[in-house]
This record gives structure tokens, C-alpha cells and sequence, in this order.
């Protein structure tokens, strides 16, 4: 078995040579392509081998096994030729049939990409090296989905590409308290490289029983992401974990206009990082009721987050502070948000659980469709002992969450954690940006005596020198 890592760590170490590529974000998505079209040749081979009468969605002479294959197949001038004037055309006007999803993600994904390499001598190297990893090889698909989370991670801590890696701890925890079952349609409006998906697929993995339950699994797993990189790298995340046609949809969740989400498009559960901090496409805004226009996309997500959900459905976001307080549009979205649903919990997080690449302080709200908020639990995630920050070296752990899972099937107030009324949310003009009332600020125990006695000690130096002063008149 070839080792992973050291195979992905080769390819970008010859990608390092070609003076087409520059940055990581472009070494990144020529990587990404790469073992896109690597990956679905697998895939198709094993397809092809279970059933004979499989036929890929690619023309065979564009088939990885057919151009890359052959470890001394072409290369220099005629490799690139092919890419640049045969590959990528052919692949971006896919001819396909009104039911072929594979085929209309292979367009979307080719239609957002491009090859940076300019050198085919490299660019041969690379695709020798990328023909060590089999990715229908069980082994290696797991370390492949580990090695494949470091990319995302390396990719999200470069500020300029605007992407936010939510920390595994976070996902994970949301998908842990959120619960989804087999069977509950699940969305990520935001999906980003999937993380969330992910972790809903690993969470539900454990009911499959049988073939059924795996096309279950498969049906209600959906996805929207507007940037062609992550879109690209959402799909081929959803592939290694055994997505047959991932339900990824390439565009912007606030382009649709609100009213015409009716009941057959609503979900049982919601999972996601919206973008935030951000102002969103020219005009999107006018897809919402008046009464909630605004260019801040994490309050337009809101609204879209209560309008997608079904009756009963649940929901477990990742929301900035600016988002719970503020007046206006803020308040009337927070308003029509504790109406319509039960925020039952709130999460405080410390600050830098999103460093190196946002330092606004973030929550993680947890609400139910269907029965207005009475009361709203908030508890106060502390950084762990000693810590001053997280890091991209210390993130935040799974572990962390423990004390809070506990908690949550029996709630108490504590130095934590408390409990926050409806009226008195009213009364803060729906500000829900409620800092811990229990917190213990360590007293300083006051000895009466001796400050008396430092007082008087001060007191009689201050009166002496005076004496002195007036002597020297």
C-alpha cells in the first residue's frame, strides 16, 4: 500500500516546479481536478465490473485510464495540448441526457476549474505519482479521507481564498446533539467543502442496515455552495465517503426567492456555517420580504434557515455575536426567528476557535421548528486549563464538548450556564447576546487591620516630611 501523504506531499513538491502554478489556493484546485477525474475512473472501473452494462458519463478516450493511465504515456507539449485544447473543453460541454446528475456535476465541476500546469515534463510526473493511490483500496480510502481534511485545512488557513474550515470539533458536536436518523432529510445551504455532510454521514453510517438503508443514506444527504473550489472539493469529499451521485448543488442559497420554498423542498434538519461577515450578490436581497432586507448574508440565511426547515424540523448553526444583537433588521430577524421556533440552546464559544482566519466570537444555536422559544438555555464554553487561545497547532477537541453533552440531558444553572426568559429577551428588544450573569470574579479578600494600619503608617510618613519641609523655611 503507498503511503498517502507522502504521494500527496510528492505531487505538491512537483507542482513546486512548474512555473504555471502560483499560490496554494491554484496549486489546490489543480490537485483537486487532478484526483477528481482520478478518483471517478476508480469509481467507474468498479462500476463497470458489477454491473456490465454500466457506461460512464465520461467519453472513454477522456477516461483517466485512457490519457493518464500509462505511467509512459504522452507528456511534455502534446500532454499539455491535450488538456488545455481536448480534456477540459470536452469536459466542460459534456453532452448529457436530461437524467445524467454524474454527468451535469462533471460539467459544473470542469466549468469552474482550470489547469495552471505549463510544463508537461512536471505534469506527467505528477500524474505518475497520483497512479500510486488506488481509491477503491478500503485502507486507503480512510487514511485518503484523513490526509484528504488536511488539504481542506491547509486550504482554509489562507486568508485569501475567503474559505471557512469549521473545526472538526465543532461539526461533530452539532451533528452529535442535532441527532439526525435515517431517513430525516438533511441540508447545508453553505456547505463549503462538506464538513458537516460528512459528519451527518458518519453519524447515520452506524443505522445502515442493508442495501435500502444505504440508497436512504444516499437520497437525503444535500448540499448548496456557491465557489467553484469548494464546490468541486464537496463532491469529491461526498465520493470518498461513498456518495454514489453527490446532491450538491453549485450556486447561492439567497438567489432563490423565499416565498416559492414550499413543503415538498423542506427539511427535517439543518446543519451550517453560514457566511458571515459577508454582504451578499447584487440583488439578492430582494428574494426576502421586505421586512427583512439587508446585505449582511448570515441574517438572510436565518430567515432561509426558518423557511427550509419543515414543522418539527431541527436545526444546530454556527452564528457570530453580530448577529444576536443589533437593532432594525437584526432584531425583527431575531424576533420572526424565536416566534417561529424553539431556540432552545445557546452556546457561547471562546474567541479563537476560528484562528488563525476570523476572530469574531462565534455561538453554536441550536432551535426546533414549529413551537415558539420560551425560555433559552445558555451555557459558556471555556477554553481548557492553561490554555490562553486555540490554535492552528492546539484546535479545539471533541473532548472539550463532554461536560457540555452531559449537561444537556440535565440542565442546571451554574458558573456556565444559565437559563434566560422570554420576557426578558423581549424586554432586551429581542437581544439575545446575553453574557453570563453566574460568572465568579474572584474576590479580593479586604483585611480591615492592616490597611488601617498601611493608612496610618502612610499618613504619619506624609505628616512628618511636611514637618520637615516647614522646618527648612
Amino acid at each position: 500500500m503507498s503511503n498517502i501523504s507522502g504521494v500527496i506531499k510528492s505531487i505538491r513538491d512537483i507542482f513546486r516546479k512548474d512555473p504555471g502554478l502560483s499560490g496554494d489556493a491554484q496549486r489546490i484546485e489543480q490537485l483537486g481536478w487532478m484526483i477528481f477525474l482520478k478518483l471517478f475512473d476508480d469509481k467507474d472501473q468498479e462500476k463497470e465490473i458489477l454491473n456490465s452494462k454500466y457506461k460512464s458519463p465520461i467519453p472513454s478516450s477522456f477516461q483517466w485510464r485512457n490519457w493518464a493511465g500509462d505511467d509512459e504515456g504522452m507528456t511534455g507539449d502534446e500532454l499539455i495540448n491535450f488538456v488545455n485544447n481536448h480534456l477540459f473543453p470536452e469536459l466542460k460541454n459534456l453532452k448529457i441526457g436530461t437524467d445524467d446528475k454524474l454527468g451535469f456535476i462533471i460539467r459544473n465541476i470542469f466549468d469552474g476549474t482550470n489547469n495552471y500546469m505549463k510544463s508537461g515534463t512536471t505534469f506527467r510526473q505528477a500524474i505518475n505519482k497520483l497512479n500510486e493511490i488506488d481509491f477503491n483500496s478500503s485502507k486507503e480510502h480512510h487514511i485518503f479521507n484523513a490526509i484528504y481534511e488536511d488539504i481542506l485545512q491547509g486550504l482554509a488557513t489562507k486568508k485569501d481564498t475567503g474559505e471557512f474550515y469549521t473545526p472538526r470539533a465543532v461539526t461533530q458536536f452539532i451533528i452529535d446533539m442535532v441527532d439526525p436518523q435515517l431517513g430525516e432529510k438533511i441540508i447545508d445551504p453553505a456547505c463549503g467543502t462538506a464538513g458537516f455532510l460528512v459528519c451527518a454521514i458518519e453519524h447515520l453510517r452506524k443505522q445502515v442496515k442493508n442495501v435500502n438503508d444505504r440508497k436512504t443514506l444516499q437520497a437525503t444527504i444535500t448540499g448548496t455552495e456557491l465557489k467553484p473550489l469548494p464546490y468541486m472539493l464537496s463532491v469529491i469529499n461526498l465520493i470518498t465517503h461513498d456518495i454514489e451521485i453527490p446532491q450538491i448543488e453549485n450556486g447561492d442559497s439567497l438567489s432563490r426567492e423565499l416565498t416559492s420554498i414550499k413543503q415538498k423542498d423542506r427539511v427535517k434538519i439543518i446543519v451550517a456555517n453560514p457566511p458571515f461577515g459577508g454582504v451578499v450578490g447584487d440583488g439578492m436581497e430582494t428574494n426576502f420580504p421586505l421586512n427583512y432586507r439587508t446585505k449582511d448574508s448570515a441574517d438572510l440565511f436565518l430567515i432561509l434557515f426558518i423557511q427550509l426547515l419543515e414543522e418539527g424540523g431541527r436545526a444546530g448553526i454556527v452564528l457570530p455575536d453580530g448577529s444576536l444583537s443589533g437593532d432594525g433588521v437584526k432584531a425583527r430577524v431575531r424576533q420572526k426567528l424565536l416566534e417561529d421556533c424553539n431556540v432552545h440552546t445557546i452556546i457561547r464559544l471562546p474567541q479563537s476557535v476560528f484562528a488563525p482566519y476570523a476572530t469574531v466570537n462565534t455561538n453554536l444555536i441550536f432551535f426546533e421548528k414549529g413551537k415558539p422559544t420560551k425560555d433559552i438555555w445558555y451555557y459558556e464554553h471555556t477554553l481548557p486549563e492553561g490554555a490562553k487561545a486555540y490554535n492552528k497547532t492546539k484546535p479545539i477537541r471533541i473532548e472539550e464538548f463532554d461536560t457540555i453533552k452531559k449537561w444537556w440531558k440535565k440542565r442546571t444553572e451554574s458558573e456556565v450556564s444559565w437559563k434566560v426568559s422570554m420576557d426578558t429577551i423581549i424586554q432586551r428588544g429581542y437581544d439575545l447576546d446575553i453574557k453570563n450573569p453566574n460568572k465568579v470574579v474572584e474576590e479580593v479578600v479586604y483585611d480591615r487591620k492592616a490597611i488601617i494600619e498601611n493608612l496610618e503608617k502612610s499618613f504619619n510618613e506624609s505628616l512628618e516630611l511636611l514637618g520637615e519641609l516647614k522646618m527648612q523655611k
